[in-house]
């Protein structure tokens, strides 16, 4: 091997710098249970054909979405991407491109990230949008402690009904720098109870999900003048599934400061979990406490066009200490599949699309419940509702799974007293076909 990137004299010349006088040293405060001894037990080479066998056996493993009909969302989407998109994707100035640091090489890159932002913008009806975040997660997490530095307080509000998955990065972020959140319980409408914010004068910011996952549509627009009843307070919003906002008013124009959340339903395939993208437009007064990168238009020596990285405070870029953000970067070609779907969809197609996903869910939770099963949240819902199956419904989930039918997410490991509520999702890739065969194998399984 050419490659080696060390030396016997260059680890011993570190190890001296360091102050110990071996690796096994250097690593002793791992604990040894949860240390390697010995080398990774890996199956023989295969030829090129025996691994293409080997992947599809495992594929043929796993309950996808082409064979098995999943009715999960909660957080990740099935939704089709039109084919215009995908292909445009796969070309190699997009698929390849590198960090924009050079614009005078770089123009197509900054201007793909430019529309990205412009169409992030008109989405969710604020007025600047940064170049993305890695997913909805880290987006909500860099909102909060945007808020903190924006409002220089220490306490932030959180609703319990955005997704479990996001509070959790938002408590890995924000516990070790002291800051406190608070969590805000859930209403018997299956939406926040705001009521707990009454007498709060030292909140940074305010939280909360729509449609949360729960599926519900938060009533921003009367959540608002809570939020602002001090005005130093700024009001968050944040979401897994932005194909709403081509249906029910945007976060901005409900007076939302800051939207954050998943872009993962705007061209990108759900696979197996990722790759995200983060979601993240404010007010413009907010611009230059925004994280991550942002791209704007200017104009060249000769006057023409042009775009280039500005307001760059990212780490990478100035002191650590005076950085809004230590994510140096950017989902690039997912931000790009973005702007290409939307392009492509357009806003009456993002309308007639949205309602579309509304109404096959409408479709399913009324079916449901003409079937004697409880919806117990009488909130509006969009494409995901959670419904009450009788006790002990668990073993007909998983027969159901037997018959490649995936019958929801259990909502018990997340919230431990609703125990027997499943959350289902529609989206425009269900049939009626597939939604009443649901509602058969259901009642099939129970009446056995």
């Amino acid at each position: 091997m050419r490659y080696i990137p060390h030396t016997d004299e260059d680890i011993a010349a570190m190890l001296q710098v360091v102050g110990v006088d071996s690796l096994e040293t250097l690593f002793g405060h791992i604990p040894q249970d949860c240390r390697r001894s010995k080398d990774l037990e890996l199956p023989e080479a295969m030829t090129e054909w025996e691994l293409n066998d080997h992947m599809d056996d495992l594929a043929g493993r796993m309950a996808g979405a082409g064979e098995y009909k999943v009715f999960v969302g909660a957080g990740s989407y099935n939704h089709y991407i039109p084919e215009v998109a995908r292909q445009l994707v796969s070309r190699s100035e997009f698929y390849t491109a590198y960090t924009p640091y050079q614009p005078e090489v770089s123009q197509g890159t900054l201007q793909a990230i430019y529309e990205y932002q412009t169409l992030t913008t008109r989405l969710l009806g604020l007025e600047v949008a940064n170049a993305s975040m890695y997913d909805g997660a880290s987006a909500l997490a860099e909102a909060l402690l945007m808020a903190v530095r924006v409002t220089r307080r220490t306490r932030v509000a959180v609703s319990s009904l955005i997704h479990p998955l996001y509070r959790r990065v938002v408590q890995t972020s924000l516990e070790p720098t002291g800051y406190e959140i608070v969590t805000l319980p859930s209403g018997a409408d299956g939406r926040t109870d705001f009521s707990g914010l009454d007498g709060q004068t030292d909140l940074a910011a305010v939280a909360v999900q729509s449609p949360n996952f729960w599926g519900c549509i938060e009533d921003l627009a009367a959540a608002e003048p809570v939020v602002h009843a001090d005005p130093k307070t700024l009001f968050v919003t944040t979401f897994s599934e932005p194909l709403a906002y081509g249906l029910v008013k945007s976060p901005g124009a409900c007076g939302a400061d800051i939207a954050c959340g998943e872009g993962q339903s705007f061209g990108l395939p759900q696979s197996f979990g990722g790759p995200g993208l983060g979601m993240f437009a404010a007010r413009k007064q907010f611009i230059r406490n925004m994280p991550g990168r942002l791209v704007g238009q200017t104009v060249d020596k000769d006057g023409q066009r042009g775009f280039v990285l500005t307001l760059s405070t990212r780490e990478q870029h100035i002191r650590r200490e005076k950085a809004t953000s230590n994510i140096c970067s950017n989902q690039g070609l997912c931000a790009t599949a973005s702007a290409m779907y939307l392009a492509t969809v357009g806003g009456t197609g993002l309308r007639a699309l949205s309602r579309l996903n509304y109404d096959k869910a409408a479709y399913l939770k009324q079916a449901l419940q003409q079937a004697g099963f409880k919806i117990p949240f009488a909130a509006p819902t969009f494409n995901e509702f959670v419904v009450q199956f009788p006790q002990g419904f668990e073993s007909a989930h998983r027969e159901l799974q037997d018959k490649k039918i995936v019958a929801g997410l259990p909502l018990a490991p997340y919230y431990p007293d609703l125990a027997d509520h499943y959350l289902l999702c529609v989206t425009e890739t269900m049939g009626r076909k597939d939604m009443d065969l649901l509602v058969r194998e259901v009642l099939s399984c129970l009446n056995r």
